[in-house]
């Protein structure tokens, strides 16, 4: 990848690229949507939410505009989290969405079949039933390319999320109830099968670079959403080729015959012109013609795009007569308008009242307790560690990025550094009294609510999971030290189903903790135990370039992936090397 090229956008200071996305948006749509929550990231329908109805919920990563923010209104998404580019929503996003439009009667999450968001809403799912708010969850799996038919529950969802939204949307608004419109999404999603083609990169506003490089005369087969290789590249092909491979494996599943009825999406992803998608669409229509298959309904441009990218995707939904009448409901959102409502639907929608401040997070004080002080690791060296960590995190931010370019969506590094730069700066509201336990809850709340990504709850269950080992602790040794890197290790684990030899972060985190409980077994002291966990974090993180992933993202890649360190190993051996590095020099 050429890093030497900077691509131009029409923007202000990247860090604030989604608040003022938000404000725009809502501003250009007044009548349609508006802002709830404290965290500015929840989008509500200004009609829809009512009592009695189930509450629809869509969510993603912002850059693919208009999803997802634009299916909210009348007869469709009653709220959409918003997601920073790329990663998904975190859980307080996503809460604060659910709490905006829940009738009484639960809700329906709609995302795609990404880890991220797979980790931050099933989080979300737990809070909101605690709090007695039934919840139901479908995501979408549309994309064929990402993974083989007896896999599919492994299959990434793209452009299919325009026809699961309708379907379930117009399920909620016809007054189904919760176990009804989850079956009714479900069933569109088993219904809508899709596939797309890149042409050229996108560039995330962070960076200013492409995300991965092409050939001027290559497409890539198969390009997800956000960047992710796709099964093949080659020499790029005529119009009537492209469409022709694409709707050949679409069909290949969907099993249509003659007489049946479809509805059809061609989609842009983002800088692909108007001329080439209808062009594209002719050859669609012509393959379906010719197999005596009715197009119900089509829609042909930008519905889930991947910022700049240039490319396209087809998505096919084969329809019955429920899924047809679903698709046929009326709706009004920014980006689709399907028929009219009456005034008396338009003026049905509740008065809701502004949603309550959520409780804050009270910090912990164990000074009443009888903590071990032993240890040469006291709660400001350890913040000290930390803040060391997210200073070299920011360091490393390009080089994590190009990693992730090269088997995933090129995004790791910025995420890592918004996590990290969120932890210093709630570091810095820590009070004298607090032990490394009440830090580490500060830390995995800061972590999670600025990252949606699945570093965002990977994290955030780390260092809670850490912070309990430790909790009847002042200090750390080296013993201690140990336990905290363990229990960091295994809440990863546990959160994110990963094991070793699945080409993630744990492939670093585990030889790392294995180095360090066996130093801390040796009477090691607590610069020596961070020691052996660094080299073992190196060790794993350089092993990786040899494993096939098996997990996220880079899992579509297969033997692709293999020869690539794995960006999430790089992120911990930073980590670890980082908090090494500053112990050594308080100590020193």
């Amino acid at each position: 990848m050429n890093q030497d090229i900077k691509t131009k956008k029409l923007i202000n200071a990247p860090e604030n690229i989604i608040a003022e996305l938000i404000e725009g948006m809502v501003g250009a749509h007044p009548d349609m949507l508006r802002v709830e929550g404290e965290t500015g990231r929840a989008i509500v329908a200004v009609e829809g939410p009512r009592d009695g109805k189930v509450g629809i919920i869509v969510g993603g990563g912002s850059g693919h505009e208009p999803a997802f923010a634009g299916y909210v209104g009348r007869g469709l998404a009653d709220a959409a989290a918003v997601g920073n580019v790329f990663a998904s929503p975190s859980p307080s996003h996503i809460v604060e969405a659910a709490r905006a439009v829940d009738g009484g009667v639960g809700v329906v999450m709609l995302y795609g079949n990404y880890t991220g968001d797979v980790l931050n809403f099933t989080m979300a799912a737990e809070e909101l039933e605690q709090a007695g708010i039934p919840v139901r969850h479908v995501a979408v799996a549309d994309d064929v390319a990402s993974a083989p038919v007896e896999r599919k529950a492994e299959r990434r969802g793209i452009a299919g999320d325009f026809f699961v939204f309708k379907v379930a949307g117009a399920a909620a608004d016809l007054g189904e109830p919760l176990a009804r419109v989850e079956a009714l999404a479900q069933a569109a999603n088993e219904a809508t099968r899709s596939m797309g083609v890149a042409l050229g990169p996108c560039s995330l506003p962070q960076t200013g670079r492409p995300n991965f490089s092409i050939g001027d005369d290559e497409m890539e087969i198969g390009m997800g959403l956000h960047g992710e290789p796709g099964i093949r590249r080659e020499k790029l092909g005529t119009a009537d080729e492209v469409t022709d491979t694409l709707v050949d494996a679409i069909l290949a599943e969907l099993d249509i015959k003659a007489g049946e009825r479809v509805a059809v999406l061609v989609n842009g992803l983002g800088s692909t012109a108007q001329i080439e998608l209808y062009v594209i669409f002719r050859r669609v229509k012509q393959r379906l013609d010719a197999l005596g298959v009715e197009i119900h309904a089509s829609w042909v441009g930008e519905y889930a795009t991947s910022l700049e990218m240039a490319g396209a995707s087809i998505t096919l939904m084969k329809l019955d007569d429920t899924l047809k009448m679903l698709l046929d409901h009326p709706c009004r959102t920014p980006a689709l308008v399907v028929g009219g409502l009456s005034k008396a639907e338009e003026g049905s929608t509740r008065n809701r009242k502004p949603l309550k401040p959520a409780e804050g997070t009270a910090t912990v004080n164990e000074t009443s307790r009888a903590l071990i002080t032993e240890g040469d690791v006291t709660p400001a060296i350890f913040m000290a560690m930390m803040n060391a960590v997210g200073e070299q995190i920011i360091a490393e931010k390009n080089w994590l990025s190009e990693l992730d370019g090269i088997i995933g969506d090129g995004d790791h590094g910025v995420t890592m550094e918004i996590g990290w730069k969120a932890v210093q700066h709630t570091l810095k509201d820590v009070q004298t009294d607090e032990t490394i336990e009440s830090i580490c809850k500060r830390m995995a709340k800061a972590f999670l609510d600025a990252v949606g990504a699945s570093s965002g709850p990977l994290y955030a269950t780390a260092f809670l999971r850490a912070g309990t080992a430790v909790s009847n602790r002042l200090n750390l040794d080296g013993a201690g030290m140990a336990e905290w890197l363990a229990a960091a290790c295994q809440g990863i684990r546990d959160r994110g189903r990963a094991e070793p030899g699945d080409k993630t972060m744990i492939d670093a985190w585990v030889p790392a903790v294995e180095a360090a409980t066996q130093a801390a077994a040796r009477g090691a002291s607590t610069v020596e135990v961070l020691i052996a966990a660094r080299e073992g974090a190196e060790v794993g993180m350089k092993a990786t370039s040899a494993l096939e992933s098996r997990r996220g993202r880079s899992a579509k890649l297969g033997a692709r992936s293999v020869g690539h360190i794995d960006p999430g190993a790089a992120s911990t051996f930073v980590t670890l090397r980082a908090m090494t590095a500053a112990l050594e020099k308080a100590l020193s």
